[in-house]
C-alpha cells in the first residue's frame, strides 16, 4: 500500500521513530547504571564490615596469642584469624575445621616422615607431596585444609631441623587465631542476617515485577520483540539468583553460631522456604516469556485477559514482598493470585493455541508457587489455583446440566418386576374369556 504522506510528514515520522528509540535506550541505561550502582553500595558495606570484622579479629588474636602462649613470634593466630574472617560468609565455621585439620594433618605427615628420611631439599619435596597428596584425598578439592596441610608440613620439614619445638606453637596458634575470628564474628560484630537477606532478594523482586508487568503490555499489544528482551532479562538473573544463595549460607550461619541472633531463626527459616520458591517463580516467569514469544511468532490467539493475568501476577509479587516485611498476614497477595488464576481460566476457556495453553499452564503453577512462597502448603496452594481457574473457565463457558438418569435396577428387582408383568397378564387373559355380560362395568 503506497505512502500518501507528504515527504515533510514521512520526515518527522522517521524522527520520531528515532527518538522514542533514544528515549528507550536512555531509560535502559539509567534502569541498568542505577541497579549497577545498588550493588556496588551492598558490596561497599559488606566490604566495610568484613574489614573491620578482620582488623578487630587480627589484633583480639595477637594480643590473645602474645599473653597465653608465652614468648615468641606468634605470627600465625592473627593470619588464622584473618583467614577465617576473610572467608565468604557461610563458609567461616566450615573453614576453620579445616584450618585446624590441615595443620593436624601437617605436622604429622612432616614429623613421621622427617623421623623416617631425615632433613634435606629432597625430604623437603617428598614431605610436602605425600602431605598434600593425603590432605586431597581427605578434602576431595583444593582448599584451606590442602593449603595449612602443605604450609605446614613445609615448616616442619625445612624449620624444624633447626628450631626444635614448632609443633604444639603452631597447633594453639590455629586454636586461637580460628577461635577469635568465629568470636568476632558470633559475638562481637554479627550482621544483621534478615537485612542481608533482604538486600540480597530486592534485585529479584525488582526484576519479577518490573518484567511482569512489561510482558503483559507486551501481549497486549502483540509485540514479539519485547517479549524477548523480557525473557533475555529474565535469563540474565544468574547473578542475583547466586548472591541469594550465598546471602542464605551467612544467614544460616549468623543464626546458628551468634547467640545476639537465635531469635531470628525461625524468620530465617520462613524467609528460606520463600527464597525457594521465589528462585522457581523466577524460572516459571522466564518459561511464560518464552512462550509468550513463540505464540507471539506463530500468531496465535492471546485473549487480553491473558495480560491481565500477568499483570495480577506481578502487582502479587510487590504485595508479598510488602507483607513479608511488616510482617502481615498474606491476605491481599492471597486475592490478587486468585484474580490471576480466575483470568488465566477465562483465558484458557476463551480460546488459545496450544503455545497459548502452555502460557496459561505456567501462569497457573506460578500462582502456585507464589502461593507457597507465602507459607501455604502445596496441597492448599494447588487446590486455591485450581478452584479459582475453574471459575474463570465456568463464567466463559458454563458447565452443560447433566441429564439426571434412573438407577439401573437390580437382579431381584428385574425378576420381581417380571413376576408382576406375568401375574398381570394372567389376570388380563382370564378376564378376556368371561362372556360380554359377565365382564366387570368399568
Amino acid at each position: 500500500m503506497a505512502d500518501d504522506r507528504s515527504p515533510a510528514e514521512r520526515e518527522q515520522s522517521r524522527l520520531d521513530e528515532a527518538a522514542e528509540r533514544s528515549g528507550r535506550a536512555v531509560q535502559r541505561v539509567r534502569h541498568r547504571s542505577g541497579q549497577a550502582g545498588r550493588i556496588r553500595a551492598r558490596q561497599w558495606e559488606v566490604t566495610l564490615v568484613i574489614s573491620l570484622q578482620a582488623g578487630l579479629a587480627a589484633a583480639i588474636a595477637a594480643l590473645l596469642a602474645k599473653n597465653l602462649l608465652g614468648p615468641g613470634s606468634h605470627v600465625f593466630a592473627p593470619a588464622a584469624a584473618v583467614g577465617t574472617i576473610a572467608t565468604a560468609i557461610g563458609q567461616r565455621a566450615r573453614r576453620t575445621f579445616a584450618l585446624l585439620s590441615g595443620v593436624a594433618l601437617g605436622i604429622v605427615i612432616g614429623d613421621t616422615l622427617r623421623f623416617i628420611l631425615g632433613s634435606g631439599p629432597w625430604q623437603t619435596g617428598v614431605v610436602v607431596a605425600l602431605a598434600i597428596a593425603a590432605a586431597l584425598l581427605v578434602a576431595g578439592k583444593g582448599g584451606p585444609l590442602v593449603g595449612q596441610a602443605g604450609g605446614t608440613a613445609v615448616l616442619i620439614a625445612t624449620l624444624a631441623p633447626m628450631d626444635s619445638g614448632l609443633e604444639v606453637p603452631r597447633i594453639f596458634d590455629a586454636l586461637v587465631g580460628g577461635a577469635v575470628g568465629l568470636l568476632v564474628v558470633a559475638l562481637l560484630l554479627p550482621i544483621n542476617p534478615i537485612r542481608v537477606l533482604d538486600r540480597a532478594a530486592a534485585p529479584i523482586y525488582t526484576v519479577l515485577c518490573e518484567q511482569l508487568g512489561e510482558l503483559a503490555h507486551a501481549i497486549r499489544t502483540r509485540d514479539g520483540d519485547r517479549t524477548m528482551r523480557v525473557l533475555e532479562r529474565f535469563r540474565g538473573t544468574e547473578d542475583d539468583l547466586g548472591r541469594l544463595h550465598d546471602a542464605l549460607s551467612g544467614a544460616e550461619e549468623v543464626v546458628t553460631i551468634a547467640p545476639a541472633r537465635w531469635h531470628r531463626r525461625e524468620q530465617y527459616h520462613r524467609y528460606a522456604r520463600s527464597a525457594d520458591h521465589l528462585e522457581r517463580l523466577m524460572l516459571d516467569s522466564r518459561a511464560m516469556a518464552r512462550w509468550s514469544t513463540t505464540a507471539l511468532q506463530y500468531d496465535e490467539p492471546l485473549p487480553p485477559e491473558l495480560a491481565d493475568a500477568i499483570g495480577r501476577l506481578g502487582q502479587a509479587v510487590a504485595e508479598m514482598r510488602r507483607e513479608r516485611k511488616y510482617g502481615d498476614d498474606p491476605q491481599r497477595t492471597r486475592r490478587l493470585i486468585e484474580q490471576c488464576a480466575e483470568l488465566a481460566g477465562r483465558a484458557s476457556a476463551s480460546g488459545v493455541g496450544s503455545f497459548g495453553e502452555s502460557l496459561v499452564t505456567g501462569l497457573r503453577t506460578a500462582a502456585s508457587d507464589l502461593l507457597r512462597a507465602c507459607g501455604y502448603e502445596p496441597d492448599d496452594a494447588n487446590r486455591i489455583v485450581r478452584r479459582a481457574a475453574g471459575a474463570g473457565e465456568a463464567k466463559i463457558q458454563p458447565p452443560v446440566r447433566r441429564q439426571m438418569k434412573r438407577p439401573r435396577p437390580t437382579r431381584g428387582a428385574r425378576a420381581r418386576r417380571r413376576e408382576h408383568q406375568a401375574a398381570a397378564r394372567r389376570r388380563n387373559d382370564g378376564r378376556a374369556g368371561l362372556p360380554a355380560r359377565e365382564r366387570p362395568a368399568r
